[in-house]
């Protein structure tokens, strides 16, 4: 995929209801509803990416049109229930665009409640897609080792005898959280196995900040305050540096 034919479908999927935090996806955020700062940040991505919003709700529609995104259908009811997975929503978007002969070679999907992502993190997954051929990248944040099972007997992750310093941990010796934030599947991984993984598996390391998911009302404002922080670090959000790539 070169840079003028990128072909990758970023698809972001936003329902009017949600239980947690009710009417999250339009709730305003650091100054703007919700999904927008998923759309800016996908719609501000180089290469530029074929950015669909899927909703099933008329006023989430007009809110992401009016930042820039396509929305050219109103997700059946059958796609936007409670129990409703998110991958056959994505392949209901494929499917679309196909049938408007534009069928993608790849597909990033993006969260709008993981809000934060820091700008070139969009860029960077594209790049690493690219250059490590994989066919499906997930985002994920590190965690420590220091992870217990409850059992019987409890389940420590690490050594108990010979427990590292953190200081002492390479990329290798920590757990990679999933963040829901991003992920960049093959296009013939959702036709084939209707999963947003599959086939060759690589990591893409996420920031701690870039994981925080929004399910509660805490979690929402915790969201806001980020994303006000980096928006006035010095100005200009966009001028926030890139977190540096760790070698996996």
């Amino acid at each position: 995929m070169s840079e003028e034919t990128s072909n990758i479908l970023c698809v972001i999927p936003v329902r009017g209801g949600s239980k947690g935090v009710p009417g999250k996806n339009r709730r305003l955020v650091g100054g703007k509803p919700l999904v927008v700062w998923t759309i800016e940040q996908a719609l501000a991505a180089r290469p530029a990416l074929d950015v669909l919003v899927s909703t099933d709700d008329p006023e989430l529609a007009r809110i992401a049109r009016e930042a820039g995104a396509d929305v050219p259908f109103l997700r059946p009811d059958s796609l936007a229930q409670d129990e409703t997975a998110t991958e056959p929503v994505i392949v209901h978007a494929i499917a679309h665009r196909t049938s408007e002969g534009r069928r993608p070679d790849a597909v990033m999907l993006l969260q709008a409640t993981s809000p934060l992502r820091l700008p070139g993190t969009i860029d960077r997954a594209v790049s690493q897609f690219r250059e490590t051929a994989v066919d499906s990248l997930v985002g994920v944040v590190p965690q420590t080792p220091f992870l217990w099972r409850r059992g019987d007997p409890v389940l420590a992750h690490y050594d108990i005898d010979a427990r590292p310093r953190r200081q002492e941990l390479d990329a290798d010796g920590y757990f990679y959280r999933e963040t829901g934030s991003l992920y960049l599947t093959r296009t013939e991984i959702y036709e084939q196995r209707h999963n947003r993984l599959g086939g060759d598996v690589g990591l893409f390391v996420m920031v701690d900040v870039e994981g925080i998911d929004i399910d509660t009302e805490l979690d929402l404002s915790l969201a806001a305050h980020e994303l006000q922080r980096l928006s006035t670090a010095d100005g200009d959000p966009t001028r926030s540096s890139a977190p540096e790539e760790t070698a996996l």
